[in-house]
């Protein structure tokens, strides 16, 4: 929403974001943008510190490069469509264990030759990439077009800067013309800034034809400089929050990579920014009215003195001497709750809803549960509505790793969605 602060969980906390609900509604207006890093970022490290980096930043995709050391231990091992079976599994059982997604699969070679595209189309299919991105030669199009259809995989057109071949987006349009809806745009931003095409037009001229596929997202210090750099998202003259919204109008669906090609042994701290805008703009482009539940100064909260306070780096965490709940003071009726919290090794607690009487909070209001591990009972793990329901599914991620809750109330229903898995259905009326 307006502001997505972190909570550091040892006790009971309470989310900042809040939504009034004005009608039966759970939709975001951008759950469908899956935002992730192009590892091409990092091509100074491994993959498997891409990965690493890419977590660590509260992302959960990330768009392989060919051509990257897979990790310190297999310096010899490139990622690419060419990788042996068991390199690939390994580079699977890293994403499985760091709970990140391979998404996108470029910027890679399609030439006009079927052999070799299918090995592209294969490497993405037991990969599990949805999009492979790729400038190929014109003449390769009913060729590629066939096996994005077999394979169920789409081919995202980069634009490299001017010279190259689809720098213009005329282009781009050109050759999608009467092809199959999984032939389209991976569109860089940055790219058509360098060359001196206006970036929100080009988005505008290509989602008008319903040809984007997916983002190299940039924002860059300068207009028409192939020397140009990265710099954080709404900071440059990329017109980044408005390229945003213009993706909300069209109601675009698919992937933004991060591309951040500038700083590039220390860009953690940018990228971080970059992160930081989308999830604030996008949140602002809701149609939910949403405010924060928390003041700065936590005035607005029911604790004991000083026990909690927000810390420079936005973390609602206990004060070294604190102790104890934090409650809003103000009531709600249908709402929908965000926040992030973490929570150490062995630590238990809970985010409380629908309370009548803090007086006689614990046996009159409901608990979504926050849990490090379960307590003995499957009531008590994690996303559980705690002693009445399990969560459908184990969604939370490691002790001292950050979470994301969306807590829905409407009228009857409870509904819990964790890291983005839908994981509570509940009917009050079933419960007495």
């Amino acid at each position: 929403m307006s502001m997505r602060t972190k909570l550091t969980v040892a006790v009971l906390t309470f989310a900042l974001c809040v939504c009034c609900l004005p009608r039966a509604t759970m939709a975001d207006s951008w759950k469908d943008w899956k935002l992730g890093m192009q590892a091409y970022s990092f091509n100074h490290f491994t993959f498997f510190e891409a990965v690493d980096k890419t977590k660590a930043l509260g992302m959960e995709y990330i768009e392989v490069f060919p051509g990257q050391t897979l990790s310190k231990e297999n310096p010899d091992i490139k990622t690419d469509h060419n990788m042996s079976e068991q390199a690939r599994k390994r580079m699977l059982q890293k994403l499985k264990d760091t709970g990140v997604t391979l998404t996108n699969y470029g910027v890679v070679g399609l030439p006009n030759n079927e052999a070799e595209c299918r090995k592209v189309f294969g490497f993405a299919k037991e990969m599990g990439i949805q999009t492979i991105v790729s400038e190929p030669p014109e003449d390769a199009f009913d060729m590629i077009d066939k096996l994005c259809q077999e394979y169920k995989i789409s081919v995202a057109i980069h634009n490299h800067p001017n010279p190259s071949h689809y720098w213009n987006p005329d282009t781009v349009l050109k050759v999608c013309k009467g092809r199959s809806p999984w032939i389209g745009s991976c569109s860089d931003t940055g790219h058509w800034t360098r060359s001196g095409i206006d970036p929100l037009e080009a988005i505008k001229k290509l989602g008008a034809e319903k040809r984007i596929i997916s983002l190299h997202f940039k924002d860059l210090n300068e207009f028409g400089e192939r020397s140009a750099h990265d710099v954080p998202w709404g900071t440059g003259i990329g017109q980044a929050g408005a390229i945003l919204a213009e993706l909300k109008r069209q109601d675009f669906k698919g992937s933004f990579s991060i591309e951040y090609e500038y700083n590039w042994l220390n860009s953690m701290p940018e990228i971080k920014k970059c992160v930081e805008f989308f999830r604030k703009t996008a949140a602002g482009l809701s149609d939910i009215e949403s405010k924060d539940v928390f003041k700065n100064d936590v005035s607005n909260a029911i604790i004991g003195s000083k026990d909690w306070a927000f810390g420079a780096d936005g973390v609602l965490a206990p004060t070294p001497t604190g102790h104890g709940d934090i409650w809003t003071k103000e009531r709600y009726g249908d709402f929908t709750l965000e926040l992030d919290f973490k929570v150490p090794e062995g630590g238990n607690s809970g985010v409380f809803i629908r309370g009548a009487d803090l007086k006689n909070w614990i046996n009159t209001t409901i608990e979504i549960q926050i849990h490090a591990t379960t307590d003995g009972t499957k009531h008590g793990q994690c996303g559980a509505v705690y002693d009445c329901l399990p969560p459908s599914k184990d969604a939370a991620k490691k002790p001292g790793e950050w979470n994301h809750y969306v807590i829905t109330c409407l009228d009857n229903k409870i509904y819990v969605n964790l890291n983005g898995e839908d994981i509570i259905d509940m009917d009050l009326d079933l419960w007495t």
